[in-house]
């Protein structure tokens, strides 16, 4: 009541005593309250609409149904990417009141097929089917299998002019006619309509329809997928409900993961924020980067950063021998050695003929044995052979000429001092960072496979949680040796609690190889962020993409996409704080102001010494 309502007020009778207006009713009088100050300040209400300030609502409500109802039919409302509001009031019947009206109906049916078939009336397969789903329905009542219920379903939708509530509304109704569902404004009715939309559970329009309880759990709303448990790191937010994606790769079947995106799609900014966010769950991770995009990332975390490069000082020794475990023979680590210095060196001599593959394979065995190394050595007390060693070896075997002359780059040309030096690197750190950017072109596969069976021989060494990510790993499908060697990284890596993580933007290249889709198989974890034209086709064949998913790639947003994990997968955004951003963006203008501000934080005058009396 207002302060002037209260003066303007007949003064009463004489013997009945003047009650004093108090300071604290005032005050409560004008006292806003939650609803004061969320309500619009005027609403303008009119036969198909609301004005709510500067918004325009329009409320529908469902009226007819098909006969069958399919699993999910609400879903595509539910998740459509408008704002809008969704009611769904459901009021339980007495199967008992529900039973005696059946029993009328059915008697109903049965009498219009009777007569019929006494005039000679061709059958009616409405009637038929009326007659059968009336009996089958009630035998489920009688049985207590299913309930009856009156479900009201109503949608409001918004929009700031009536053209996109027009345009909405059309689509909304396109999406559920194909489904036989129909929909009606709320003629004449749309504040009541609003007020039931509304979370306070009245349903003030009271249209509804009788439903039982297998068509009425096929409108659940809840159903996109979530892909949260109860451990793991967030990869991002599930874009149909706004869900957090949390997840664990060390928890499925196998620990490995493909990244497919097109440049400047986010790919490295979401594997550096997923690296970020393991390293805190004790996992050490191995990163073999050809664009040198994780040096600032290493220096943040305190790991180490190696270049790999023909005038670097850091060395990796192919020849090196990795220390048995205890469920190893001794002998299977010098074959399985041999066997990859063998696809080593296919890459580095350009292909090899069947003679000349037998001819490296025995050379090799020949070069460990110079150096007394057998199966029966003790590989943590020898000294392991170095290229040049191979060389000599090899210029003394018969049909070997060719095999030398192409060899004689790595051990005496330019290309000597990359490959032909002892080991010198140590990948003792949580963080570990292999940068191959200024590796000349023709070299960059060689470097990766090197680079990658070194990390192999240390990950076997003792058992540890680890992740070993490949940027660009086109680089290595080029060859079949190369992805042959990544193909079996992926397959045993779980025995050695290891998970491969291949991020690549060449599409094409990738799927190409015959070693591309069992790399995709293989990998429980996928991540696609947003894709060209020329590969989206590829894309969808592969991983069955529905239209609307091969849609929702070519237009999707730096770091949106979608994310599998085992048989499940949502739409994904990928999200981080602004602490993690400083530390891994990669873009040039933010990269460039970081620098500068480093370099202005590490020039600034120091702080004068105190001065003590």
């Amino acid at each position: 009541m207002a302060l002037f309502d209260v003066f303007k007020k007949k003064a009463p009778a004489a013997s009945v005593p003047i009650s004093p207006v108090l300071p604290e009713q005032i005050y409560k009088q004008g006292v806003l309250e939650l609803q004061d100050v969320i309500a619009p300040s005027a609403l303008k209400v009119t036969p198909r609409e609301i004005n709510l300030g500067d918004k325009i609502a329009r409320t529908f409500f469902v009226m007819s149904y098909p006969r069958m109802l399919t699993d999910s039919w609400f879903a595509p409302i539910i998740n459509l990417d408008r704002v809008l509001d969704i009611s769904i009031f459901v009021h339980p019947i007495d199967s008992a009141d529900i039973l005696k009206k059946f029993q009328k109906k059915v008697a109903e049916v049965q009498s219009q097929i009777e007569t019929r078939e006494k005039r000679g009336l061709v059958r009616d397969p409405i009637l038929d089917t009326a007659y059968r789903d009336l009996e089958d329905l009630r035998d489920q009542l009688q049985q207590a299998q299913e309930r009856i219920f009156d479900v009201g379903v109503y949608i409001t939708i918004y929009g700031a002019t009536v053209e996109e509530l027009d345009k909405a509304e059309s689509e909304i109704k396109s999406m559920l006619e194909s489904r036989l569902v129909y929909v009606k404004p709320a003629l004449f009715q749309q504040e009541q309509g609003f007020r039931s939309v509304l979370p306070l559970g009245h349903d003030e329009l009271g249209v509804d329809s009788k439903l039982n309880s297998s068509p009425l759990s096929s409108m659940f709303p809840f159903v996109s997928f979530d892909l949260t448990s109860d451990k793991g790191i967030l990869y991002g937010v599930n874009r149909h409900n706004a869900s957090l994606v949390l997840f664990d790769r060390f928890s499925l079947e196998n620990y490995n993961s493909v990244i497919f995106a097109k440049s400047g799609s986010g790919k490295s900014y979401a594997t550096k924020l997923e690296i970020l966010r393991t390293l805190m769950f004790d996992t050490e991770v191995i990163v073999i980067d050809p664009e040198r995009e994780y040096e600032f990332l290493a220096q943040a975390v305190g790991g180490r950063y190696f270049s790999v490069s023909l005038t670097s000082e850091h060395h990796i020794n192919p020849f090196d021998l990795p220390i048995p475990r205890e469920d190893e023979a001794p002998a299977d680590v010098l074959r399985s050695n041999i066997v990859a210095l063998v696809g080593l060196f296919r890459i580095m001599l350009g292909g090899l003929t069947p003679e000349e593959d037998s001819i490296v394979d025995q050379a090799i065995t020949e070069t460990y044995a110079l150096k007394d190394i057998s199966t029966e050595s003790d590989f943590s007390q020898v000294e392991p052979p170095l290229l040049s060693d191979f060389e000599q070896v090899l210029a003394g075997m018969e049909g070997s000429e060719s095999l030398v002359q192409r060899l004689s780059k790595y051990t005496k040309g330019t290309w000597a001092g990359f490959i032909n030096q002892p080991t010198n690197v140590d990948i003792n750190k949580r963080f570990v960072v292999f940068s191959v950017r200024d590796m000349e072109d023709e070299l960059k596969p060689v470097a990766m496979y090197l680079v990658t069976h070194y990390i192999w021989n240390a990950i076997r060494k003792n058992l540890k949680k680890r992740l070993l990510v490949i940027d660009e790993a086109w680089w290595m499908m080029k060859s079949e040796d190369t992805a042959s060697f990544l193909y079996g990284l992926a397959k045993r890596g779980r025995k050695y609690y290891l998970g491969l993580a291949t991020i690549t933007q060449d599409v094409d290249d990738f799927l190409k190889s015959p070693y591309g889709l069992p790399m995709i198989t293989n990998s429980s974890l996928q991540l696609l962020l947003k894709q060209s034209p020329s590969s989206i086709d590829s894309l969808q064949k592969t991983f069955n993409l529905s239209d609307e998913e091969k849609y929702l790639l070519l237009e999707s947003d730096v770091g949106e996409g979608i994310f599998f994990a085992g048989l499940k997968h949502v739409a994904i955004k990928i999200i981080a704080s602004y602490t993690e951003d400083q530390i891994i963006t990669s873009d040039p203008s933010q990269v460039l102001a970081l620098r500068r501000g480093r370099q202005e934080v590490s020039q600034a005058p120091a702080a004068p010494a105190p001065q003590h009396l």
